[in-house]
């Protein structure tokens, strides 16, 4: 799998989804080997878009798509700034993985100091993960090519998600939680998407 993050400011995330869903009535169809996309906008107006892609020749030939780019003139000018991206050539799924079942999606951001750990740290504990957190339906975690990270974690719920946080961890879940943690240069970044747009292929 290979993941394209773009993001940025926009002021009205009605125009921002208007427009993501007309990508997925009309260029989509010829998006061969899109997967799907996790977008929305949260409280403070930050716009996050996670498209799933079978391959990064699949993300490319997209790309290079003339109506892509005509679809990107247009889209770019509701943002209120800088849009950033990210290709993330290496990504790990956990386990059920991208779902449009969600009814609430956070996505964290950082830098990875040790990145040759995280597939350790996503291969051990799924069961325990599952069992003590029926809530969290699935993820992604994806590296961007100069260090930075971003996953990408669906909730049955936000009311849930809020829930399944204040439980208190095994120690077993606890020490690699801790791990995880420590995979990471400083803090991550949260960003909740109270309302996620979802999408896939149909």
């Amino acid at each position: 799998m290979f993941i394209q993050v773009f993001q940025g400011q926009v002021t009205d995330a009605g125009e921002i989804r208007e427009s993501l869903d007309r990508w997925v009535a009309d260029l989509a169809p010829g998006a061969h080997g899109w997967l799907g996309s996790t977008a929305g906008v949260t409280d403070d107006g930050t716009f996050l878009c996670v498209v799933r892609f079978e391959s990064e020749e699949a993300a490319r030939r997209n790309s290079d798509r003339p109506e892509q780019g005509q679809w990107w003139i247009e889209t770019a000018k509701l943002f209120g700034g800088e849009v950033t991206f990210h290709d993330c050539p290496q990504v790990y799924e956990y386990l059920r993985g991208g779902s449009d079942e969600a009814g609430f999606v956070q996505i964290m951001q950082g830098r990875v100091r040790a990145p040759d750990q995280l597939q350790e740290i996503f291969a051990h504990g799924q069961d325990k993960l599952a069992e003590f957190r029926p809530d969290l339906i699935g993820g992604t975690a994806a590296l961007h090519r100069d260090g930075g990270y971003t996953e990408t974690a669906y909730f049955t719920s936000e009311q849930e998600a809020r829930e399944g946080e204040r439980k208190e961890m095994p120690p077993d879940v606890r020490q690699e939680f801790q791990e995880w943690l420590d995979l990471f240069e400083g803090d991550l970044t949260y960003y909740d998407l109270r309302e996620p747009w979802l999408y896939s292929p149909r």
